[in-house]
């Protein structure tokens, strides 16, 4: 009996490529609390919802479930797995703590170039601030935390940060009340620090950073009604 050909590389590509963003937009719909613990994920609906076919969504889906964001359930499939407050304060727990170590190895190793390079970043970040524009705001905050990860040289230590931070979608703090203002100033004290070639401020004020951005996401989630109050009976 012949065998199957192999798929055409390209198009082999392509479905990697569909099922890493439908897995990027299923992770953004849970961390949203658009979708909510023990809500099914219908592959169907998903699909038709994202402009896809069903099979790059369920590829998306058994990869998170790999990392803890759905289960598989009997007679049901895939459904959204618990998310407790505990536990998005745990991720920015890890987060602050890679984030902080990373700051503080970068320190010493940032040169002329590095700090200019940064202040740019956050003079950019300040300019669509002033915009109106938290999605610019967003980009540039993301190249500002990589340009500091990349001079800490410790490539095993950020690629574990960017393993914890992908519980965080991008685009998401952007639409974070408050979070704007949070960047803008930090950023300044993470420059400064930098700059005074301080370590352990430069990692104190990047763990503050962290975990004030996740309080933000935490309060978020409880405006969506994500939990109950605290002190409110669980049934």
């Amino acid at each position: 009996m012949a065998l199957p050909a192999p798929a055409p590389r390209q198009a082999l590509g392509m479905r990697l490529q569909l099922s890493d963003e439908a897995a990027a937009r299923i992770r953004e719909l849970i961390m949203e609390g658009r979708v909510r613990p023990g809500e099914h994920l219908r592959l169907e609906r998903l699909a038709m919802e994202f402009g896809i076919s069903v099979t790059p969504v369920r590829e998306a889906l058994k990869s998170l479930r790999s990392e803890g964001f759905v289960v598989l359930e009997p007679r049901r499939g895939f459904v959204v797995a618990p998310l407790s407050k505990r536990d998005v304060q745990d991720l920015f727990w890890v987060q602050a703590g890679i984030a902080a170590e990373l700051a503080a190895r970068a320190t010493p190793r940032i040169g002329p170039k590095n700090l200019r390079d940064l202040e740019t970043l956050h003079r950019e970040l300040e300019h669509a601030f002033a915009a109106g524009r938290p999605d610019l705001m967003e980009e540039h905050n993301h190249h500002f935390h990589r340009e500091i990860n990349l001079a800490a040289d410790s490539a095993k230590l950020a690629w574990s940060l960017g393993t914890a931070a992908r519980y965080v979608p991008r685009g998401l703090y952007g639409r974070l009340p408050g979070w704007p203002d949070l960047a803008k100033r930090d950023h300044e004290h993470i420059l400064a620090a930098l700059r005074n070639g301080h370590a352990a401020a430069a990692a104190e004020r990047m763990r503050d950073h962290v975990v004030r951005a996740g309080e933000l996401l935490v309060t978020h989630l409880e405006h969506r009604g994500m939990w109950p109050p605290d002190g409110e009976a669980r049934h």
